[in-house]
């Protein structure tokens, strides 16, 4: 399979299937096809994190629950106007499949630009993380927005960003349950955003 290139938005991952996967829409003719991924961290925690894939794809390999993939795409959003579930949504557009084994892998790569001012915070256990949201180009006018998370030092340099600048990222995507109070009702959410590791401010022009 491909490595990671130098494009401006890239993905690799390598885990195991979590469930089978499940018609998500037709388009110009093509079915997709959507499943979860599930990839464990150095530290023993887990991401699941949603896979989606052309048809040909998927019968290409025949991919069952519990295979290990490894996966190469781009990280995707797409906005929800639904009014029923999260109203950014993300997943990863596969554009390669194949069986693996080994370790599992979660590296991301994107070059945007900052579309919303950052907000520096603290956590619960004192630690400060700046919160971003970045929009990649895609081909055709269209563009992805992808939240992203700083901690520490990189955090306090990502919050002196301003909208407009251009960004080069690498981190691992990452899955997040939280619970949100709708209706004094807690309700269980997956938010999913880009955890960094390293963060440089460029060209937005480049």
């Amino acid at each position: 399979m491909t490595e990671l290139t130098g494009t401006n938005n890239q993905i690799l991952l390598c885990g195991s299937v979590a469930a089978p996967p499940r018609l998500s829409h037709r388009n110009r003719e093509e079915d997709f096809y959507i499943f979860p991924l599930e990839v464990q961290r150095l530290s023993g925690a887990t991401d699941v994190l949603n896979i989606l894939a052309r048809k040909r794809l998927l019968e290409e390999l025949e991919v069952e629950p519990a295979e290990k993939l490894r996966v190469l795409g781009q990280v995707r959003s797409f906005n929800n106007k639904s009014g029923v579930g999260a109203r950014l949504v993300i997943s990863v557009f596969a554009r390669e499949l194949a069986f693996a084994s080994g370790e599992d892998e979660n590296l991301v790569r994107l070059r945007g630009t900052l579309c919303k001012p950052p907000t520096l915070r603290q956590t619960p256990m004192g630690r400060e993380i700046s919160d971003l949201m970045v929009a990649v180009n895609r081909r055709y006018g269209r563009s992805d927005y992808i939240p992203c998370i700083a901690w520490g030092a990189q955090a306090h340099a990502a919050s002196a960003l301003h909208v407009g600048d251009g960004v080069s990222l690498e981190g691992r995507l990452q899955s997040r349950v939280y619970l949100k109070t709708m209706d004094g009702v807690a309700l269980e959410k997956t938010a999913y955003e880009l955890s960094l590791s390293h963060l440089e401010q460029v060209d937005p022009g480049l």
